[in-house]
């Protein structure tokens, strides 16, 4: 019974909610692990299936539509991790297969810019951008 509450908690009340403490609120409630001083843009997706495997640390900035996916078909699910500090433009998509295979992280104070797909980890301070992700410094 629990899973479709948190289903739509997740995907259709937190989504659509105009203001930010509240998303982060519903999220929480949901089981995601989101650090202080966060921003979520409204219409991002955050993989309920796998909410416990996504940590978003403090003073992030997650804009609007972005789509995080632990598990795919035929895929184990995998973590996927947000360092304190980092920019992550709209319309980003990031998901945990990674070459390696063994999840994802974001580093420290990186730029993910937007639409970027981040499919491999981001070392702390770097930015990266394009389809799928390079990084540029």
């Amino acid at each position: 019974m629990v899973k479709p509450i948190r289903k739509f908690i997740a995907q259709v009340l937190a989504p659509y909610c105009p203001l930010n403490w509240v998303r982060i609120l519903l999220y929480r409630i949901c089981g995601f692990k989101i650090g202080k001083h966060c921003f979520i843009g409204m219409r991002c997706y955050l993989d309920d299936m796998c909410y416990d495997m996504l940590k978003i640390g403090n003073n992030c900035i997650i804009s609007y539509g972005v789509f995080f996916a632990c598990h795919g078909r035929n895929q184990v699910h995998l973590p996927i991790t947000i360092e304190d500090g980092v920019y992550i433009g709209m319309r980003s998509s990031v998901i945990s297969k990674t070459p390696e295979g063994n999840g994802l992280t974001i580093g420290e104070d990186a730029v993910i810019g937007a639409c970027t797909l981040v499919n491999k980890n981001i070392p702390a301070g770097a930015t990266a951008v394009g389809v799928p992700c390079k990084v540029m410094r």
